[in-house]
């Protein structure tokens, strides 16, 4: 039998400002490498980690060569997102910043047979329907190339934190028999959408190895009150009171009437907000569902995302601070560093905490157990031959 409570290894490439490394941390992993091609975030990873030894290599991940990558159990690629989006004009896996996928399949192919036997693959929803389905199918099918089965499913960070943040996830496993074949029907859930699942069934020729065992995801518990940081109201943070009425003006009228309905109560509600353009004018998009918006990257006005504490009489507004994405990434306590706006940019670009920890926990555990029970077995019946 295998033990588990020996040390299971990653080598994390994109790891940003190290939220795949923290939800992979409470479910057993360690980090033997970490890759990443932005300086700033590097400076907040090792912020935070605080590491004795210099794991990190800051590199572009087309020039980092397999032969200084170490052996271990899995690997993980959170790549660009940009060119799978609308952001990325749909440049897909050609892309200027999304065909850094490319690098990591040629960083596997290069280390042979020391390529971990596990990899777990992380992006946007629109990798799915990007050219198609044509990149998402050629990503899979590359895998295949290298020896790795894979399954794919897609979770909203919402399960876990108020936080709506759709995310596609593909686990490659390198098996050493042939995978069983994927049911010729098994119904829609919500780990795997009607889309995702019809991709499946559409594409026989990728080598599927599905994962039906998983369990329901669990219910969220929390709101966006639960995560506001207690902020006095004579800080600068708070808008001032002709900003609150740009804000409001333009806001959709049923929207605004909720608002001034809110206004009136003896105590407070919290909603979030993103500015958008509808047709040609900046409209201020309001949530009442207790629940914020998908972080972003700071790369423009509208892309901070609004927080309202509404009641008692009041209508206080203001952005979102550091401390709150944190908690909206499930990691509460990360040593926050760097400008804001460093700050905002590696939360508005990572994973969800407890994703990935529900990730690991409920599949890449399993999988790894599976692993090494087969290779203490091999053994076994090598010295039993001896």
């Amino acid at each position: 039998m295998n033990d588990l409570s020996q040390q299971k290894t990653v080598a994390e490439y994109f790891a940003g400002i190290g939220l795949m490394r923290a939800g992979l941390e409470q479910a057993g992993w360690t980090v033997a490498l970490a890759n990443d091609i932005d300086p700033v975030k590097q400076k907040l990873y090792q912020n935070h980690f605080q590491d004795p030894e210099n794991h990190f290599i800051l590199e572009d991940i087309h020039k980092v060569s397999p032969a200084i990558i170490p052996q271990t159990d899995l690997a993980t690629a959170s790549f660009p997102c940009t060119d799978l989006s609308l952001a990325g004009r749909r440049a897909g896996l050609k892309g200027e910043h999304s065909s850094a996928f490319w690098g990591f399949i040629e960083i596997l192919q290069g280390m042979g047979s020391k390529k971990p036997p596990l990899v777990l693959l992380e992006n946007v929803t629109g990798f799915l329907t990007s050219h198609d389905g044509r990149d998402f199918r050629d990503a899979l099918l590359a895998l295949n190339d290298l020896g790795y089965a894979v399954d794919t499913f897609i979770i909203d960070a919402v399960h876990f934190v108020p936080q709506s943040r759709i995310r596609l996830f593909i686990i490659g496993k390198l098996l050493s028999s042939p995978p069983v074949p994927v049911k010729l029907f098994f119904p829609e859930t919500e780990l795997r959408p009607v889309k995702l699942r019809n991709f499946i069934f559409n594409h026989p020729e990728i080598n599927w190895d599905i994962n039906f065992d998983l369990p329901k995801l669990p219910v969220l518990r929390l709101s966006i009150a639960d995560i506001v940081e207690d902020i006095p109201k004579s800080s600068s943070l708070w808008f001032n009171t002709e900003r609150v009425e740009y804000l409001l003006n333009q806001t959709f009228e049923r929207h605004l009437s909720k608002i001034l309905e809110q206004k009136e109560k003896c105590y407070y509600e919290y909603y979030t907000a993103f500015r958008r353009v509808r047709d040609g004018k900046s409209m201020a998009e309001i949530r009442f569902d207790g629940i914020a918006g998908c972080l972003r990257t700071p790369k423009g006005g509208s892309a901070r995302q609004i927080l309202l504490q509404v009641g008692k009489g009041d209508v206080n507004v203001r952005l979102l601070t550091p401390k709150e994405c944190a908690r909206l990434m499930g990691v509460d306590n990360f040593n926050i560093s760097g400008t804001v706006t460093e700050a905002l940019f590696g939360f508005g670009d990572a994973v969800c905490v407890p994703v990935i920890s529900w990730i690991a926990e409920n599949y890449l555990n399993v999988e790894l157990s599976k692993i090494l029970n087969k290779k203490a077995s091999r053994l076994d019946q090598y010295a039993a031959a001896s």
